[in-house]
C-alpha cells in the first residue's frame, strides 16, 4: 500500500525539482503583474483632465525583470474603449498571441474584460517598454520595461550607481482620443500637442508646471543609468543635459561599443541606454529635448520639455540653471549622424550573428499618400484625404486578427499577395512627383517568409506628398541596421558599403527623409508578426504591413497554440 503512494510522492517531487530547475537554475523565473486599465484625473498645463492610465499612474509602472524571465500581466479594462497593451521590443518567442496589435495578434480587451498577457523574455537585455496599441491611447497608455542581465551576471560596463527610467512624451490639452477623432474625420493632420513631457511633466518653460518638474538628485562623482524611452506619439527628439557629456551603452535591449555624445537622436519607439557621470560643480543644471522634424510647411510643436539634474550637498545654487545646446529643430545631419555612429558591443559575451547569406530580399518603399475626397472638402493637399503606404499598400485593418485566421485557416481575412518589390518604379526621393503617383491601394496584404529564411529589407523612403523621417518597428524580431544612406538605394554600389561586422541590433530604425536603410534578420520565430511607422498619425493613415513567418519542420520550433482567455472579436 505504501509502495504505490511513495512512488506518486516520489514522482510529484522530481517534477518540482524539474520545475526549480528550469525555473531558477536556468535564470528562467515567473513575475507576475496586474494592469488595470482605468480613467484617473490629471492636472498639466494650468487644466484638469481625465487620462486613460495603468495602475492610475502617467507613465504607467515599470517593469523590472532579468534576462530569460516569463511575465504574466493580468490586464483588466476598466476603461470606456477597447485596449490592447504591446510588449516594444520582446520577441515573444514562439508565442505572438500576446504580443499586442489590435486585429493582427489579437482582437482588443473590451471594456469589463481581462485577458493574461504573457512577455516571453529571451536574449533581450537592458531597456524596453510596453504600450497600448489600439488607436491613440498609448498617449498616456505606456511605461518602462527595465531587464536586468542573468541573476549571477552584470553589465559590460561598471555597475552604475543608480539606474533612472527618462521616458519622452507628449501633452494635449483636449482629449487624445477627440485628436485622432477629428482627425480622422477631417482628412487632415492632427492637432500638434500643446506640450513635450519627461517623465510626464512639461517642465519649468510651461505655465503652471515649474513645482513639479522631475528632477534628478545626484552625488558627486557617482554615474548613473539613465534609460531614454521617446514614448511621443509623433517625432523624432533630440536630448541632452546641460555641460555633461553622455555615454551611449546600449539600444532597444541590446549593448553598444560605448559612444560619447553631446546630445542623442531618439526615435518614437526607440530606447536608448547612456551613462551619465556627475562630474560637473555642485549645482543645478537642466535636461532637456524637443523634436526634430524635417517636413516643411507643417505645423509642429516647438516646444522644449526640461527636467532638472540636482547635485547633492550643501552650497549655494545660481539662481539661473544653464539650458544645454541642441541641435536646431530641422537638423537632418545632427539626428542621422547619432543614429549612424552606434555599432553593437560584439564580444564573447554578446556575440554579433549578421545573416550573410540572404535568400529573401525584399525593397519596401513607405509613403505619404492622398485619396480623394467628396467635393475635395478634406484638410489634406487640395481637399484631399491623407493617406499613407508600404509599396504602394494602405493596411486595411481585418475585422477579426491576422494570427487567429492564420492558425485556424479562416480565408478571407486577408491576402498573401503582399509585393516583394514597390510596384511602381520611379524617382523616390525627386523634389516633384506626378500627382498620379500619390494614389494607394487599400487591402490587408501580408508578406509569407518561409522558417528560417534570411532576409534583407531595404526600406526606401519617398518624397510623394511629403517627404518624412520615418521610424519602422519590427514586432518579433531585432534586426541588424547594416546600411543606410540618401537619395535611392542602388542595388549594386550600396551593399558594398554594408556594415556586416559590427551594425547596431535594433528593433526600430529611422529610415531618414530622402533616404534608405537596410536590415537583416533570420526568420526563425514562427507566427505573425506587425511592421509600421511609428509615427503615429502615419500608422494611423495605413503605413504598416505584417509579415507570415512559415511554422519549422521541427515540432519543438513550431508556433505555440494560444491562451484560452484570447478576447472575442
Amino acid at each position: 500500500m505504501w509502495y504505490p503512494i511513495m512512488k506518486v510522492f516520489n514522482l510529484q517531487f522530481l517534477w518540482f525539482l524539474a520545475l526549480l530547475n528550469g525555473l531558477f537554475f536556468h535564470g528562467r523565473s515567473l513575475v507576475h503583474h496586474k494592469f488595470v486599465v482605468k480613467e484617473t484625473p490629471y492636472t498639466r498645463l494650468c487644466s484638469t483632465k481625465k487620462i486613460l492610465t495603468v495602475n492610475g499612474k502617467f507613465p504607467g509602472p515599470t517593469l523590472y525583470v532579468h534576462k530569460g524571465d516569463t511575465v504574466i500581466v493580468d490586464v483588466y479594462n476598466k476603461g470606456k474603449e477597447n485596449i490592447t497593451i504591446h510588449w516594444h521590443g520582446v520577441n515573444q518567442p514562439k508565442y505572438p498571441w500576446t504580443d499586442g496589435p489590435e486585429y493582427i495578434t489579437q482582437c482588443p480587451i473590451q471594456p469589463g474584460a481581462k485577458f493574461s498577457q504573457k512577455i516571453v523574455l529571451s536574449t533581450e537585455e537592458g531597456t524596453l517598454w510596453w504600450h497600448a496599441h489600439s488607436g491613440w491611447s498609448r498617449a498616456t497608455v505606456h511605461g518602462a520595461i527595465i531587464i536586468y542581465p542573468k541573476k549571477g551576471s552584470g553589465y559590460p560596463f561598471p555597475k552604475p550607481h543608480a539606474e533612472v527610467p527618462i521616458i519622452l512624451g507628449e501633452w494635449w490639452k483636449k482629449d487624445v482620443g477627440g485628436v485622432l477623432n477629428r482627425f480622422r474625420q477631417t482628412g487632415g493632420d492632427p492637432n500638434v500637442s500643446d506640450a513635450l513631457t519627461i517623465n510626464g511633466q512639461p517642465g519649468h518653460l510651461y505655465p503652471c508646471s515649474k513645482s513639479d518638474t522631475f528632477k534628478l538628485k545626484v552625488d558627486q562623482e557617482k554615474t548613473y543609468l539613465l534609460r531614454l524611452i521617446n514614448a511621443a506619439m509623433s517625432e523624432i527628439m533630440f536630448f541632452a543635459i546641460a555641460k555633461h557629456q553622455l555615454t551611449v551603452v546600449g539600444t532597444d535591449a541590446s549593448y553598444t561599443k560605448p559612444l560619447k555624445a553631446n546630445y542623442i537622436a531618439i526615435s518614437p519607439g526607440q530606447t536608448i541606454d547612456a551613462l551619465l557621470q556627475a562630474n560637473q560643480p555642485n549645482g543645478r543644471y537642466y535636461m532637456a529635448a524637443r523634436i526634430y522634424f524635417s517636413v516643411a510647411g507643417v505645423p509642429y510643436d516647438n516646444t522644449t520639455t526640461t527636467a532638472i539634474i540636482q547635485y547633492k550637498g550643501n552650497y549655494t545654487s545660481s539662481s539661473s540653471s544653464p539650458l544645454p545646446s541642441l541641435p536646431h529643430y530641422n537638423d537632418t545631419n545632427a539626428s542621422v549622424s547619432f543614429t549612424g555612429r552606434l555599432r553593437s558591443l560584439r564580444s564573447k559575451e554578446h556575440p554579433v550573428n549578421v545573416p550573410l547569406n540572404i535568400s529573401t530580399k525584399l525593397i519596401i518603399a513607405i509613403s505619404v499618400n492622398t485619396l480623394p475626397c467628396a467635393y475635395n472638402s478634406c484638410k489634406g493637399p487640395n481637399g484631399t484625404r491623407f493617406s499613407a503606404s508600404v509599396n504602394n499598400i494602405s493596411f486595411v485593418s481585418p475585422s477579426i486578427d491576422i494570427l487567429q485566421a492564420y492558425y485556424k485557416h479562416n480565408n478571407g481575412v486577408y491576402g498573401a499577395n503582399f509585393p516583394s518589390y514597390p510596384p511602381l518604379v520611379f524617382d523616390y526621393t525627386a523634389d516633384y512627383l506626378p500627382l498620379e503617383l500619390e494614389l494607394p491601394q487599400n487591402a490587408t496584404e501580408v508578406k509569407v517568409l518561409e522558417y528560417n529564411s534570411t532576409v534583407e529589407i531595404v526600406l526606401q523612403g519617398t518624397n510623394l506628398v511629403a517627404g518624412s523621417d520615418h521610424p519602422m518597428h519590427l514586432h518579433g524580431y531585432s534586426f541588424y541596421v547594416v546600411g543606410w544612406g540618401f537619395g535611392n538605394f542602388d542595388k549594386d554600389k550600396d551593399p558594398l558599403g554594408y556594415n556586416l561586422v559590427d551594425p547596431p541590433l535594433q528593433n526600430t530604425i529611422a529610415v531618414p527623409k530622402s533616404g534608405w536603410a537596410a536590415i537583416r534578420f533570420k526568420a526563425n520565430n514562427p507566427g505573425v508578426w506587425f511592421m509600421h511607422c511609428h509615427i503615429e498619425r502615419h500608422l494611423t493613415w495605413g503605413m504598416e504591413m505584417a509579415f507570415i513567418v512559415k511554422n519549422s519542420d521541427r515540432p519543438e520550433d513550431r508556433l505555440l497554440p494560444p491562451p484560452q482567455d484570447m478576447p472575442p472579436c
